[in-house]
């Protein structure tokens, strides 16, 4: 079967995570807490490749489950990354530009985040990122 938004569009995008916290079990699963979210049902069971962004990985890699800042939020399970990863790396998943911003949510008064675009070495701001004034912008009271 094909889905036809991510047949088209998916390749377009790359979303960055910023890594917040890295829980290693022993014997067991590590995770890696990133500081954002799956943000829909299209996403959520999809397989992605994730990578390092902001290093040369070394050679020791282990499986990790890459996990989002909501309950419940899996981005990638058992994917490899460097066995030495920890909070403040970045980490680049390919494949999301078809549903990741459009179906992206402000699920506990989080701020979705900008959408930019890059091209010919130069990035453009698309949709800036969107602030809590943005968010409470149409409360009543």
């Amino acid at each position: 079967m094909i889905e036809p938004g991510r047949a088209i569009a998916a390749r377009a995008g790359i979303t960055l995570y910023r890594v917040i916290a890295v829980k290693r079990q022993p014997g067991g699963r590590t995770f890696v807490a990133v500081d954002g979210a799956s943000d829909g049902p299209p996403f959520q069971g999809a397989k992605y490749t994730v990578a390092l962004a902001d290093r040369h990985a070394p050679a020791a890699t282990a499986p990790v489950t890459v996990v989002g800042r909501h309950c419940e939020d899996e981005i990638a399970r058992d994917v490899d990354l460097p066995a030495d990863i920890h909070p403040g790396e970045l980490l680049a998943v390919a494949g999301t530009g078809a549903y990741h911003y459009s179906m992206g949510s402000c699920g506990n008064l989080v701020g979705r985040p900008p959408l930019i675009a890059v091209a010919g070495g130069r990035s453009y701001e698309l949709v800036r990122r969107e602030t809590v004034a943005d968010l409470l912008a149409r409360d009543c009271g």
